[in-house]
């Protein structure tokens, strides 16, 4: 990492306690610079604005003003300052960390429900460590190129004719998706048309009771259904499943080999992700071949790179999101690089360009 670039941060939660371990475990990183500290979003609205931070860790739940009024204010106060949230371990906390994903959180941390001090202090850095630098990666990138607006248009790595001829083959959309997801899902998933004629299988990157409340979410806001995967179910056309947290899920044959059936299992981690993207990608190259989707989309890391070359070498067609409409262009990187993605769209335009491929 090039130590010039320090990420400024200042940290917001209303336990001491707390604020001395993530204030402990942020110096360590060198690229991070802990300006200040805040028991409340009312203090730290202030010495935001007196000190810019580039970066608040924040919790949720706090007296006098709340994580979420503070991401609001910020929102409408332009500051760029970005948030990681801490969220608990509750149905409840689940919802409210998605309500701040998508007021603009760069990601979520939850807190602990158990261990003593010292694995909880482990736990946190293990956590925040990718999420540092990928932030300090976005910044250090800023500071040596000049942005430039990229093209708000759709970028057709394959031939047209190619695209066109096998378009009408997909009979299943598989999406990868983690850091930035649940805010890019809320504007993907409300345009796929209630009678797109397949199942669509999502693999978020979240913990158990976050996958549930997002499928909740996403469900009240779509045309299509929308839920959590349950082990041995039957696939539907127009519905999507999402992985549960915790989880791998792919898809499979029923036991009397008539049809394909979702199962989720307790595998291992691959990527060190649990669901991991290309767990569910292997399975459907397996079982639809060409006649699927693969669609990689905002997140830290490279899972879903090998699960894609599966999908590809079986002639499924690859749709990645392009690198300005990410939170993190991390995950799309890869597959573009390696020359396995058919078509590079914006966020905006990934739903109709999904259609394409079935319709």
């Amino acid at each position: 990492m090039n130590d010039r670039v320090k990420l400024k941060t200042l940290v917001v939660d209303d336990s001491a306690m707390y604020r001395r371990i993530v204030q402990d475990v942020l110096e360590v990183f060198p690229n991070v610079e802990v300006v200040g500290t805040a028991s409340n979003g009312k203090i730290a609205l202030l010495k935001a604005a007196a000190l810019k931070p580039d970066l608040l860790t924040l919790d949720i739940e706090m007296p006098e003003m709340d994580g979420l009024e503070v991401l609001e204010r910020l929102k409408m106060g332009g500051l760029h300052t970005v948030a990681i949230v801490f969220s608990t371990y509750t149905t409840e906390g689940a919802r409210i960390t998605l309500r701040a994903l998508e007021l603009g959180a760069f990601d979520f941390i939850p807190k602990p429900s158990s261990g003593n001090l010292d694995e909880n202090r482990d736990r946190f850095k293990r956590q925040i460590a990718p999420m540092i630098e990928a932030l300090v990666r976005s910044k250090r990138m800023k500071s040596v190129v000049k942005p430039i607006a990229e093209p708000h248009h759709v970028h057709r790595v394959t031939a047209p004719a190619v695209f066109s001829r096998n378009a009408e083959l997909s009979r299943a959309v598989a999406i990868g998706i983690s850091t930035g997801g649940p805010a890019a899902l809320t504007k993907l998933i409300p345009k796929i048309p209630a009678d797109i004629g397949v199942p669509i299988f999502i693999v978020q990157h979240m913990p158990p009771l976050f996958t549930d409340a997002l499928a909740r979410k996403l469900d009240s806001i779509s045309d299509i259904a929308v839920k959590e995967a349950v082990d041995g179910e039957a696939i539907h056309i127009n519905t999507a499943y999402i992985a549960p947290g915790g989880k791998q899920m792919k898809v499979a044959r029923s036991v009397s080999g008539n049809h394909l059936v979702i199962q989720v299992t307790d595998d291992p981690p691959e990527n060190n992700c649990k669901p991991s993207v290309d767990y569910l990608f292997r399975s459907i190259s397996c079982h639809y071949g060409k006649y699927a989707t693969g669609v990689i989309m905002t997140g830290m890391g490279y899972d879903g790179t090998e699960g894609l070359k599966l999908m590809k070498q079986s002639g499924a067609l690859v749709i990645a999101q392009n690198e300005s409409t990410c939170a993190v262009y991390g995950m799309p990187r890869r597959p573009v690089e390696m020359g396995i993605v058919d078509v590079i769209a914006p966020l905006d335009l990934m739903a109709e360009e999904i259609c394409r491929t079935i319709r």
